[in-house]
């Protein structure tokens, strides 16, 4: 294996991370026409409702019972980059703010010192199916920050700069930026207290798709820098250094070289993570990511007293209506639509 290459695994359900990342979800569903609840409108029978991760006909209900995704669940201590490649999801949160999304749209969660919130993943189409396709990707928070108040903020698919890179053969791979920086384009600016909106911590987010025979360059970083490509959807190879590489693999890169990925003769899909590490203890449990075990304690304590400000909305895992657009409410009263 070449020194640019530090390790090539197998990636599963779980994906191995290093910091300033902590977890990284890829659902993908087949999920067919929605009833009137916006719910699968075939038979449910034989899910563990409440629990079903089966992938039965090609998609999980997760923890929804009527419609899939995920009902009110709290966090504290680090933040949620959920990127929607395809389908709808619903948000709502403890402190007010909710919204629909989708079809490329990112949002981006810092839960800090603790919220509530749900993402549910309506069917609105009643003639046809409804494919999910989305990532959810934890992202620590420092020690000083990990009391910040929680903070949400779309960032709408028209926006996100989308790059096209092609090679002397006219193959040409496509780079969807969602943190950081690629040559001369920038990302759209996270929450301010993000570990990824101090360029200095050079977080970067990418999400790529190769053509037959197309290449992606990945610029030199610095030798801190942890770096980590996820070839997590393909039929066929990429080369790096002339190593043949196949999918769902996670690549471990050297930080501070140039990294040269060469498609083969399928369309390869691709996530990079990177950013500078936070250099502090990592204690997780469930919902909660702290410094230390005490601090885990506390915040079941201070979930169990407070549910963090408690539930605004009259159901555990509500849903906008069928015709909805995509939109964000702020807890300030702001009020964002898309077409």
């Amino acid at each position: 294996m070449s020194k640019k290459m530090i390790r090539v695994e197998k990636i599963g359900f779980q994906w191995g991370m290093d910091s300033p990342f902590l977890a990284c979800m890829h659902h993908k569903d087949q999920f067919p026409a929605g009833n009137e609840e916006q719910g699968p409108a075939v038979s449910l029978s034989g899910r563990r409702l409440g629990n079903d991760f089966s992938g039965k006909d090609g998609f999980s209900m997760y923890h929804g019972e009527k419609v899939p995704g995920f009902p009110v669940h709290p966090h504290r201590g680090f933040e949620t980059v959920t990127i929607v490649l395809e389908g709808i999801v619903d948000h709502f949160d403890s402190k007010g703010a909710e919204g629909r999304y989708g079809n490329g749209d990112v949002q981006w969660l810092t839960t800090g010192e603790g919220c509530q919130h749900v993402e549910m993943f309506p069917l609105v189409h009643t003639d046809k199916p409804n494919p999910l396709e989305l990532f959810q990707i934890w992202l620590n928070l420092p020690a000083e920050s990990k009391f910040t108040s929680p903070d949400y903020k779309m960032l709408w698919a028209e926006e996100i700069p989308v790059i096209k890179k092609s090679n002397e053969k006219g193959k040409t791979a496509t780079i969807r930026l969602i943190a950081g920086r690629y040559e001369e384009y920038n990302s759209l600016a996270p929450t301010p207290a993000s570990w990824a909106a101090d360029s200095n911590h050079h977080v970067g987010i990418q999400l790529v798709e190769l053509e037959p025979g197309a290449e992606y360059k990945i610029a030199a970083g610095t030798k801190s820098l942890n770096r980590n490509l996820y070839f997590y959807q393909g039929l066929g190879t990429i080369l790096i250094e002339e190593e043949s590489i196949p999918s769902s693999s996670r690549i471990k890169l050297a930080g501070e070289e140039e990294i040269v990925v060469q498609n083969q003769d399928q369309v390869s899909y691709l996530l990079l993570l990177e950013g500078e590490p936070i250099n502090e203890p990592v204690a997780q449990y469930g919902p909660f990511v702290m410094n230390t075990q005490q601090e885990i304690n506390d915040a079941y304590r201070d979930y169990q007293n407070t549910q963090f400000g408690g539930w605004p909305w009259s159901d555990d895992e509500p849903v906008h209506s069928r015709d909805t657009g995509r939109f964000a409410r702020y807890p300030d009263g702001r009020v964002i639509k898309k077409s």
